[in-house]
């Protein structure tokens, strides 16, 4: 009885031989490691019949149940850190401008265009919350006619896109930045919350122990013309998932305090009743690296 050895070389040299008509050079190169790493998994691991017919019916699932509304594999990408890593390698660590991380599975293209000030809720709640910031480039100019782009989950736990009581636009919207790149909004003070775990993602963090929770966020991502568009996250200090993000999704960068505010000291902004909260954020973009060629 053979092992895997020369013949499990074999095999894996001629996969990677059925490549060579391949023409494009990148699929061709990403083709292959990806049969020499696979095929490396299976040996390092002593991959059973019963295991890797398990593996195909788990990503057969994860297909099943991801729809226009739900992306299991954008799950399944981020719990295993893959999300991250690509924005690592992709985006570095971000020194002087604002870091990256991940869209998450949730974001819908096309939010309604608002005026700096607006909310993007028709219900704050109780614990409304004020978020102002400024785009600006790495000198330190603030960046005119910048598109804030945010979305964020409900008080309940749950974004617009997965909750059918929500209106469609609710906690969603795109802003404009004025001369000095300033923008500013009202919203809820986001809530910790845990991914969809009723499906095949789901079952594989219970499988393994891990929790399914994400910290506190506002998702924002940012453009300028003439600049690299940041996807990002604002995170809630106070949150106590910071360290364990589901995800790896969380830079101590990104992280704010939430300044609470009692009204019988302070008066609430126009739009604003009761306690409230406020954090401001600098978005710092990189010049677009072939424009600043030119």
């Amino acid at each position: 009885m053979t092992g895997p050895g020369e013949t499990g070389h074999d095999l894996t040299a001629q996969a990677v031989d059925s490549l060579a008509g391949c023409r494009d050079p990148r699929l061709r190169a990403v083709l292959t490691s990806l049969i020499r790493n696979l095929h490396h998994f299976a040996v390092e691991t002593s991959l059973t019949d019963a295991e890797w017919f398990a593996g195909i019916r788990f990503l057969t699932a994860v297909g099943q149940i991801s729809s226009d509304h739900r992306q299991e594999f954008i799950l399944l990408s981020d719990t295993l850190g893959l999300s991250m890593l690509v924005d690592l390698i992709n985006h570095g660590s971000g020194a002087d401008v604002t870091e990256s991380t991940v869209l998450g599975p949730f974001y819908v293209p096309d939010s309604p265009w608002r005026a700096n000030g607006d909310a993007i809720t028709e219900d704050l709640g109780e614990n409304p919350l004020l978020v102002s910031g400024r785009v600006r480039d790495t000198t330190g100019r603030g960046l005119e006619g910048a598109v804030v782009d945010v979305w964020q989950n409900a008080t309940n736990q749950l974004y617009a896109v997965q909750d059918e009581h929500q209106a469609s636009d609710n906690l969603r919207g795109r802003f404009c930045t004025g001369p000095d790149g300033a923008f500013e909004f009202r919203t809820v003070r986001p809530v910790d919350y845990p991914i969809p775990d009723d499906g095949p993602v789901g079952h594989m963090l219970a499988a393994t122990g891990r929790h399914p929770w994400r910290p506190a966020h506002i998702h924002l991502i940012v453009s300028a013309t003439g600049h690299d568009p940041v996807t990002t996250h604002l995170f809630d200090s106070a949150s106590r998932y910071l360290d364990s993000d589901v995800v790896f999704g969380v830079k101590p960068s990104l992280v704010r305090t939430f300044t609470e505010h009692d009204q019988t000291v302070e008066p609430p902004p126009p739009g604003i009743t009761g306690r409230w909260c406020s954090v401001d954020v600098d978005i710092v973009l990189r010049p677009d690296a072939e424009e600043s060629s030119d």
